[in-house]
């Protein structure tokens, strides 16, 4: 279904289709192809202007050197979106961010593939959250160099050319409407839609290729012929661009972003990865893979080991069994390895996949702690300063997650490890498997007695409802209870008013019950609305303000008022009763 999300652009439609159909072939290997010399060695150049002097160009673009792999990237904000600019420039520094992330058993292009419907999913769901409406959409064109292929992917209009041994060729696929006269209508971009499918293509490359990535401010005013003729003089990208403005009016005249990489020297062929390949059936006290000895099971399931390895401990967590035949499962529990090998900070056990592996799985290191749920149990509730440091180590550990556009998504007592140093206590969040890309819609992904009540109705995962799952843990960690009591898997509570912080720990001082009240909210607008809100309250107990949930009775709201109120009235009763006594004297 095409989705009439318009775009303003500008320039004459002169362009020439020269898609890659069946009966059009790229041009075969030139006569003069040198063999590979085993490096990947390319050279690039970008040109890139706004549509006028005093205007911000919606276009981005990216060319980046990895460890034998080249990516470059161009991006194209709709016109019509309120933040496709924003969208345009998050999607290629999205793209170099992850790319070199990848899992080792995914190709460069899956990785293309994997990023770009991850950040589609994330820009139509957070547009959804924030505007409402599709305000985050963006075209998107790459090109991924490796070995001795390409994988070129494209969502849009932006576009992607070869040109080799003379000859001019498009990868990309332009996604417009088909009909006359509606040319400038998109069928398919990045944000439009819940779920995206993107052309990807894949080639042999060969020495002295060029690829040429552009938006529509070029490939809308030069057609292919033009292309052809400047490409066969050796311009360069500033050239090309200079021809393409030349041809446009002040009126017509568009952000224009255009790449061009050159093949100096082609790499040897990639072998796939076979870390992935064997997704092991039965596992049992005693086996060793890879060096690790598996000694027990975690949490009743036989897919997550305490391992030791030369001494040291290590947690192993394998793939489902499913994984061996789905290729589904495979795809999604790779992609837990790829969340959590990016995630790498002190807040969390670090996690790594063995260089050598032989199976589907990833490493933990392992802390020797109890989590917070059985700390608790067995020391009793934190003190007010333990539970405060707890709270700004979830919120930094967040925060830092949010940078990678991920939320925990399971925030409890369980998933907390508590370290002792001395008198002091720290911790780390565990449970990485948990991870979700923020803005998403998981049902009820999660525990319910920790779940926002919005979660409950299907809303996306947020700060905001992060923060109800803090909230409770806070609360928990001071009193040993939950707020809104123990939630059944499929119940749908309702949520009565909490008892008061203070009720069941009087050593909680008054600013931090209305911290953990205000976390814990039930009505989304009356919670914190970022982690940045509430970390600086707890850091600045002397600015936080009394918070009271709805129905609590207006003594404890506000005395002074409540006073100030019976004092008036008291007076209007004397004044009248005074009058009744005077008008009974004077009769």
């Amino acid at each position: 279904m095409a989705h009439h999300l318009g775009r303003t652009r500008s320039g004459t439609d002169l362009i020439e289709s020269m898609s890659l159909l069946p009966d059009k072939k790229i041009a075969a290997a030139p006569e003069n192809f040198r063999a590979a010399s085993g490096v990947l060695r390319v050279s690039a150049e970008t040109f890139a202007s706004a549509r006028g002097e005093d205007k911000v160009s919606e276009d981005a673009s990216a060319v980046k050197e990895f460890s034998g792999a080249f990516l470059a990237a161009v991006a194209d904000g709709l016109g019509s979106a309120k933040q496709g600019g924003e969208a345009a420039a998050r999607a290629v520094e999205a793209l170099v961010r992850n790319f070199p992330a990848r899992p080792r058993a995914w190709s460069a292009g899956k990785t293309l593939d994997e990023i770009t419907r991850h950040l589609n999913r994330r820009f139509h769901q957070e547009g959804m959250a924030r505007f409402e409406a599709t305000e985050l959409a963006t075209t998107l064109a790459a090109i991924a160099l490796e070995g001795n292929h390409a994988y070129a992917l494209n969502a849009g209009d932006s576009r992607i050319y070869l040109w080799r041994a003379g000859k001019l060729s498009q990868l990309s696929t332009d996604h417009r409407e088909p009909h006359p006269g509606r040319a400038h209508v998109l069928t398919r971009a990045m944000g439009l839609a819940e779920e995206l499918a993107p052309a990807l293509h894949e080639l042999p490359i060969f020495a002295d290729d060029l690829f040429l990535l552009c938006t529509d401010g070029l490939s809308d005013v030069l057609n292919a012929k033009a292309l052809t003729a400047l490409l066969e003089r050796g311009a360069s990208a500033a050239t090309i661009a200079a021809e393409a403005r030349r041809l446009t009016t002040d009126e017509t005249r568009d952000d224009l972003t255009l790449v061009t990489v050159r093949v100096l020297e082609v790499g040897a062929a990639q072998r796939p990865a076979e870390a992935a390949a064997r997704v092991p059936d039965k596992l049992k006290a005693g086996d060793v893979i890879d060096g690790f000895t598996l000694r027990r099971s975690f949490r009743a399931s036989d897919r997550i080991w305490l391992t030791a390895r030369q001494g040291d401990s290590f947690v192993l967590k394998f793939a489902p069994r499913e994984a061996a035949q789905n290729e589904t499962a495979r795809t999604i529990f790779q992609r837990e390895i790829w969340h959590a090998t990016q995630i790498v900070a002190e807040f969390f056990p670090t996690a790594f996949v063995p260089e050598n592996a032989t199976a589907c799985y990833y490493a933990l290191e392992y802390i020797h702690a109890p989590t917070l749920k059985h700390f608790i149990n067995e020391h009793g509730s934190l003190t007010p300063p333990q539970a405060v440091e707890l709270a700004q180590f979830i919120l930094r550990a967040e925060q830092f997650l949010l940078r990678h556009d991920f939320v925990h998504g399971d925030l409890k007592p369980e998933n907390i490890l508590v370290l002792r140093e001395n008198s002091d206590l720290r911790f780390k969040l565990i449970d990485l498997g948990s991870v979700s890309e923020v803005f998403s819609l998981q049902g009820r992904a999660g525990t319910p007695s920790y779940l926002a009540p919005e979660r409950f109705a299907g809303a996306a995962m947020t700060e905001r409802t992060e923060i109800f799952s803090l909230g409770v843990t806070l609360y928990e960690a001071l009193t040993g209870k939950l707020p809104y009591g123990e939630i059944e898997p499929f119940q749908t509570p309702v949520f009565k008013t909490a008892r008061p912080l203070a009720a069941l720990n009087p050593h909680a001082p008054l600013w931090l019950e209305a911290i953990a009240a205000r976390a814990t909210a039930v009505a989304p607008e009356q919670r914190y609305e970022s982690y940045s809100e509430m970390l600086f309250e707890l850091e600045n107990p002397a600015k936080v303000q009394p918070f009271h949930r709805p129905g609590t009775p207006l003594l404890e709201r506000n005395p002074l008022l409540f006073f100030k109120i019976g004092f008036f009235f008291l007076l209007a009763v004397s004044l009248v009763l005074f009058g009744v006594i005077l008008h009974l004297l004077h009769r």
